[in-house]
């Protein structure tokens, strides 16, 4: 019986001991479950104005060259004078842009949460340095007046496109996937031009007889599209919000512009005039092409 009681007072004190023990060990909860951050929703509304700068590439054709007199029209007819001429130009263009954009949606369309439709305006200036002059002669054996004769006679002849400024007034319409924007683009086009044409007289590549130039500012339509992305607040580039602006965007875009067309004149000058010797019209038209990129700072 004694030894009976001995046993069980041992079971009980290893069974407390052994509770105790275990009280002391590490718990083995489950590992905690980690989500990732959501990511940043950006909104495209919002004012912004930025720079740009790129490539231009224009092109002004003179062509429809109609004289006033037989004599004029004799001369385009055997080619002595040229009936049109086309100037390429390509070159350097900088400016800047305000806008402001509308963005539909962004709570999780086509293309995940902050995707949408995007709508804006648009208005820009940028400087050009399109300006050439095509100067190139010919010799024939026609006289002054187009008259066969044995004497060669050589005519230069000289146009000059020079294109200042350009600038537009365009509607944006576009879809956005959150921070990144596909858009096309399409509106008013306006630019300072100067075109001239001179004919100058036989044998005499300084003295003008025919010239006459159009110059202004002149308008037409512009249209294109391009891809702008929102810089992530974490990004390399956020160097570049200097201004401290609520988001920067970067842009690369194509336009086509189209100023129009005209009718230059150049009437007979100096002793071609004295001589009565009429003059000449033609049709002038520029266009041509931009590709450029630039930073947007948004408000």
């Amino acid at each position: 019986m004694r030894v009976a009681g001995l046993l069980l007072s041992t079971a009980v004190v290893a069974l407390t001991a052994t509770t105790a023990f275990a009280a002391d060990l590490p718990s083995r909860a489950a590992p905690p479950v980690y989500a990732p951050a959501p990511l940043p929703v950006f909104t495209w509304t919002g004012a912004y104005l930025g720079i740009n700068a790129g490539y231009v590439d224009g092109t002004t054709r003179f062509d429809r060259t109609t004289g006033v007199l037989a004599n004029n029209n004799a001369s385009l007819n055997t080619g002595i004078r040229p009936t049109r001429h086309t100037i390429g130009d390509d070159g350097f263009t900088a400016g800047g842009q305000i806008g402001y954009n509308y963005q539909l949606g962004g709570l999780g369309g086509f293309g995940g949460v902050g995707s949408g439709i995007v709508v804006g305006v648009e208005a820009d200036a940028a400087y050009t340095d399109l300006d050439r002059t095509d100067t190139f002669s010919n010799t024939s054996n026609f006289g002054a007046l187009v008259t066969p004769g044995a004497a060669a006679t050589t005519r230069v002849n000289q146009y000059r496109s020079e294109l200042d400024f350009l600038g537009t007034v365009r509607g944006r319409v576009g879809y956005a996937f959150n921070q990144f924007l596909i858009f096309g683009t399409g509106g008013f086009a306006y630019g300072d031009v100067n075109r001239r044409t001179t004919y100058y007289g036989p044998n005499a590549d300084t003295t003008p007889f025919f010239q006459g130039s159009n110059n202004g500012i002149k308008t037409g339509y512009v249209y294109g599209g391009g891809i702008e992305y929102a810089l992530t607040a974490n990004s390399f580039l956020s160097f570049l919000n200097v201004f401290h602006s609520s988001a920067v965007t970067i842009k690369a875009e194509y336009l086509r512009y189209d100023l129009g067309s005209d009718t230059l004149t150049f009437p007979a000058v100096g002793a071609a005039a004295a001589l009565g010797l009429g003059g000449y019209s033609e049709r002038v038209r520029t266009e041509g092409d931009i590709a450029r990129a630039g930073i947007n700072y948004k408000f």
